[in-house]
């Protein structure tokens, strides 16, 4: 079970990598709203990261 949750932590991690590097730190910022408002099951917090995510993802088709 720990190699489980090693996995799932290094995919994490690796994960926010990628959206720090890719979108930088308002990436970052629209992850962690999202994230924080599943965990504490709040609509409005993870609805403005799912937003703000959204428009980082459309930004360039706009």
């Amino acid at each position: 079970m720990p190699v489980l949750a090693l996995l799932c932590a290094v995919f994490v991690v690796g994960f926010e990598q990628v959206v720090q590097w890719k979108y930088g730190a308002t990436g970052i910022v629209g992850l962690l709203l999202l994230s924080v408002g599943i965990k504490a099951k709040s609509p409005a917090v993870s609805s403005a990261g799912a937003v703000l995510l959204a428009v980082l993802l459309a930004g360039p088709a706009l």
